[in-house]
């Protein structure tokens, strides 16, 4: 049986402070003794390979946990944060123009095919988060480390629950409910013998290495 154990990256600049992060933003001190933290633990686990964001907040984590695993490597787009608007990007959060898209995207997030602009939307994030298992459940690999962030780990929970005919609305209670702390870790594991739900939620959001 497969085993993927995910990682959300250490703390952003983007998350405590008032600009909306881009794909550069990176840790802060705290974020950074935070992914020292979890690369301990993370030693401690059967890992044969990481997978990484392409964000460099999620790359500065993966370091942290090469240096204590020694394991290698792999940088994929697939686990990425999801894609806000382009226009709110490196806006202050309380921005105007920013705060109308937020707003927006969320309020019809569940509609299918709504786009506010250029943003991922729920179809975009749906098909990532299908793709990502996949690539995940074809690795040869029995255990893998995937580094990545929170709101899209909460999609490929999501996806997870529902599969095929997850709903907008059902992504979005999912996403109301489903929260990660930084660096928390989440285990799920994969069985094809199970055809009818091969995916099964063993832990989540276990952050006790912060504690």
């Amino acid at each position: 049986m497969k085993k993927i154990y995910f990682v959300r990256h250490g703390e952003s600049e983007g998350n405590v402070g008032s600009i909306r992060q881009d794909n550069k933003t990176v840790l802060t001190e705290k974020g950074r003794l935070q992914a020292k933290t979890v690369a301990k633990r993370c030693a401690e686990l059967p890992i044969e390979v990481i997978i990484c964001s392409t964000l460099q907040r999620a790359e500065q984590t993966a370091e942290e946990i090469l240096k204590e695993t020694h394991k290698p490597i792999e940088y994929s787009a697939l686990f990425i944060e999801r894609q806000r608007p382009s226009e709110v990007i490196g806006k202050p959060k309380d921005d105007p123009k920013s705060i109308k898209a937020e707003e927006a995207v969320i309020k019809n997030f569940h509609l299918p095919g709504f786009r506010y602009s250029d943003e991922e939307n729920f179809d975009d994030l749906k098909e990532r988060a299908r793709k990502a298992l996949k690539y995940l459940a074809e690795r040869p690999e029995e255990n893998i480390l995937v580094v990545t962030h929170g709101f899209f780990m909460r999609i490929i929970m999501a996806y997870v629950l529902f599969g095929d005919k997850l709903t907008g609305e059902e992504c979005n209670k999912c996403i109301r409910v489903f929260h990660m702390e930084n660096t928390a870790l989440t285990e799920l594991c994969y069985d094809d013998k199970k055809e009818s739900s091969p995916w099964w939620l063993w832990t989540w959001n276990d952050h006790a290495h912060l504690d």
